[in-house]
């Protein structure tokens, strides 16, 4: 390391950085989760130029006028829109050393298990573009199991499952390593948009993603509950094209996600057979530990337990699981540079 480097690391704090579907988290070391915001970003269709970013971009999705668009950088879990998300990622690099346009912190990114090269590569360069002066990719499993306060270096088996906006991660953890991992593109935003579809497709009601999403959290289940719960939604009449409200039960609601939750449930399954003996034995002690934002789905402890015959532990926080874990390997840099992924363009 250059003096130009440790002058900027006495002025920079070092930053983990959950870039997530739904959400970017971003976590000081020292300080803990300072930025919790949607991921959106609103632009000028014409300009280019940004007009807002986070809280306020996501008021804007499905309500913006023809000259702007509000957009999701990130699909899947993986950037989709480079220059969008650089943009986002300037924003809250920016915002995190209140507009210190000299400070170049070390980040540490959690990123789905299985990115591609090329995926891995987009986060390193949109990181390095906003002003990073060193950048750390960590798969999102392993940064939940730090968080979650599993002893991931010890040898025995210890699996994370994280439900989050764009994916679902399952892993096996052993020795510091991933002994198994998958990732599907099902999470929160598919249970969104099979709700979506099933107003759609039995009422014959249009309903945003907003209000799916509103749907989810209010009367959305994993498992039967004991309470039946009713909800009032508004749309449009897909026929008559006019405004209309209606009222849907919460097992309306656990029919439509049937579909994304089985999923789920099978890539758990799949996990659950790849695993080593060993390793299985320590999960049937230990149970599968369960964060993200889609393991507050109510139910889905229940109806995972029940799926797999294995002890569910849910998480204090779940939202913050995966950037708080990605946070506390910043004290850590052996560790950091042991579980970070290197690519051919050198992690470093």
């Amino acid at each position: 390391m250059g003096l130009a480097d440790t002058i900027l690391g006495w002025f920079s704090r070092d930053l983990a950085i959950d870039l997530g579907t739904a959400n970017t988290l971003v976590f000081m070391k020292g300080e803990g989760t300072i930025i919790n915001e949607p991921s959106v970003v609103a632009v000028e269709r014409k300009t280019g130029r940004v007009v807002a970013i986070g809280k306020e971009a996501k008021r804007m999705l499905g309500r913006t006028p023809e000259n702007i668009v509000a957009i999701r950088p990130m699909r899947d879990g993986v950037i989709a829109d480079f220059e969008i998300a650089e943009k986002m990622l300037s924003h809250f690099l920016k915002k995190a050393h209140h507009r210190n346009a000299f400070v170049r912190p070390r980040v540490s990114i959690c990123v789905p298990s299985r990115i591609t090269q090329v995926e891995q590569r987009a986060v390193r360069d949109s990181a390095e573009m906003a002003g990073a002066r060193e950048v750390y990719l960590i798969e999102e499993p392993m940064a939940a199991a730090i968080g979650a306060g599993l002893p991931i270096s010890e040898p025995s088996g210890n699996m994370v499952v994280d439900i989050g906006g764009g994916t679902t991660d399952v892993a096996v953890i052993s020795l510091a390593g991933i002994v198994y991992s998958k990732s599907v593109k099902v999470a929160g935003d598919k249970m969104d948009e099979a709700i979506v579809n099933y107003v759609k497709r039995r009422h014959n009601l249009l309903i945003g993603d907003h209000m799916a999403e509103r749907i989810k959290f209010e009367i959305g289940s994993a498992y039967p509950m004991e309470e039946r719960k009713t909800m009032m939604i508004k749309g449009r009449d897909f026929i008559s094209g006019v405004p209309k409200t209606l009222v849907i039960d919460d097992i309306e609601v656990r029919e439509a996600l049937l579909e994304p939750i089985s999923a789920i449930v099978n890539t758990i399954k799949v996990a659950l057979e790849n695993t080593p003996p060993e390793l299985a034995g320590d999960i049937l002690d230990r149970g599968i530990v369960l964060t993200g934002g889609g393991s507050m789905l109510r139910g889905m402890d229940v109806r995972l337990r029940e799926e797999t015959d294995l002890p569910i532990i849910l998480v204090d926080d779940p939202l913050s699981t995966v950037v708080n874990g990605t946070g506390k390997v910043l004290e850590d840099l052996d560790l950091l540079r042991k579980i970070s992924i290197a690519s051919e363009w050198g992690g470093r």
